[in-house]
């Protein structure tokens, strides 16, 4: 059971409305974790258009949904597990690929080098060293594509806490967690 209610459609006034039905329009539906977060429209605001603007980044969808399956597993994220590994699905991403990326593992080595770099930014609070930015820039990504990796673990540190903190019921297919909680 969540432990803060979900927004509903009847309930929901002003930017929060505004915003629930453009999420509703690009989903087809309004993910329970949106109704959650929309109790305050400047985090609703900030985290749809976070969305966006890293939809829009150098980074491609089907890696920044790998990003995101291997931070959600990593935090113990059922909700997020199992949102980005739909969406990963849908950008093309095969599910042993998305399985993989679970485990922070791809056999593409641009892949693999990303993901170990997000799941280091997450175990370490952040505290990675020039070395571990280096082999990012070894593995081929450029200094946008840096920062986006990093923006997209950031992203995803926020999805994640907001789903395992207030107990968002899960609405996509579930994926069972490979960590521990």
């Amino acid at each position: 059971m969540t432990r803060i209610p979900l927004v509903t459609d009847a309930a929901a006034t002003g930017e929060a409305k505004a915003l629930l039905s453009e999420i509703h329009g690009a989903f087809g539906a309004t993910p329970n974790m949106f109704r959650a977060v929309a109790h305050s429209p400047a985090a609703l605001k900030s985290l749809w258009g976070a969305f966006g603007a890293l939809g829009g980044g150098v980074i491609p969808a089907q890696l920044g949904e790998q990003i995101a399956v291997a931070v959600a597993d990593r935090n113990a994220c059922h909700y997020c597990l199992a949102a980005h590994t739909a969406l990963g699905r849908k950008a093309g991403v095969s599910a042993a690929d998305m399985a993989a990326a679970q485990a922070g593992e791809s056999a593409n080595p641009q892949t693999a080098a990303a993901l170990r770099f997000a799941l280091k930014v997450v175990d370490e609070r952040g505290q990675v060293d020039a070395a571990d930015v280096q082999a990012l820039r070894a593995a081929g990504f450029d200094d946008r594509h840096i920062v986006e990796i990093l923006a997209h673990v950031a992203l995803n540190l926020f999805t994640n806490y907001v789903n395992v903190a207030f107990e968002v019921p899960v609405d996509f297919p579930s994926v069972k967690l490979r960590a521990a909680a």
